[in-house]
């Protein structure tokens, strides 16, 4: 089983990282190299060979989502990428039984319950953790006590923020889809308001906190400028863009794009 790499740090050394050097980490979501594998089925393209080579152009880390109906990525690609990832696979996943047993059996390096259901294209909002406390709670733990950094994709909203520091899970990462989906202007200002407030709100409380979720290379660099973001996941514009100038390329684009912005930069 691959090893993390020493990139990813501990929650403190991640956000001391971030402080002293300006980097916030990308993570790069592997689920529609798979999507397009699975269109004619086979074994191409490979979300594996994906995911190696988005690590080799400069991602820090690798999310994959296995959903319940196994839509993109399956078994087999986690087994795979726990083998052969030198840098941290963030599992995404609902909060049952049956996913659960994966990751005790897996122990990725994170990772991050999201809602889910089986109608939807993508997910489509943040989990309802204030409403849904008692049935998160268990999952949360059993997920902890395994060592296994455990994340919590929510909306922008202070309560949801609360309600995840009571839960127990170091980490939040916030839904930026309402963000991205506004056109400029006042509206999506208001928007990155929102999630401004909620990212140094969960500073305030000890949480670590990313962001993702439809981000692309033109609305990424408001939200990377965000002090108190360690970490931004970013997938299917990186795969839809890799049609055009290829994997590699993109990714360093967006980096490149990241990098600027925390540093004050306009690209």
């Amino acid at each position: 089983m691959g090893k993390p790499s020493s990139r990813s740090g501990t929650f403190k050394e991640g956000l001391a990282a971030v402080s002293a050097t300006g980097h916030s980490r990308l993570g790069v979501n592997v689920d529609h190299v798979a999507t397009v594998r699975n269109a004619r089925g086979g074994a191409h393209p490979d979300p594996v060979r994906a995911a190696l080579l988005a690590a080799e152009a400069g991602a820090d880390g690798i999310t994959a989502h296995l959903r319940e109906d196994r839509r993109h990525i399956s078994d087999g690609d986690i087994e795979r990428l726990m083998s052969q990832l030198r840098v941290p696979l963030n599992l995404e996943m609902a909060a049952t039984d049956e996913m659960l047993k994966i990751a005790l059996k897996y122990k990725p390096h994170a990772v991050c319950l999201v809602p889910e259901k089986r109608e939807e294209r993508t997910t489509e909002g943040g989990l309802d953790v204030a409403g849904q406390h008692n049935h998160l709670a268990p999952y949360v733990r059993e997920l902890v006590g395994a060592g296994i950094r455990v994340s919590l994709f929510i909306e922008a909203e202070l309560s949801q923020l609360d309600a995840s520091k009571s839960l127990g899970a170091p980490v939040v990462e916030l839904h930026t889809g309402l963000y991205c989906e506004t056109p400029v202007g006042p509206a999506r200002e208001k928007q990155l308001k929102r999630l401004e407030v909620a990212a140094a709100h969960a500073a305030k409380i000890g949480l670590e906190c990313h962001a993702g979720h439809g981000l692309g290379f033109d609305t990424v660099e408001p939200i990377a400028a965000i002090p108190t973001l360690a970490e931004l996941n970013i997938g299917h514009f990186l795969v839809g863009e890799a049609i055009f100038v290829g994997f590699a390329p993109a990714i360093a684009r967006m980096r490149a794009i990241m990098d600027a912005a925390r540093a004050g930069l306009s690209t």
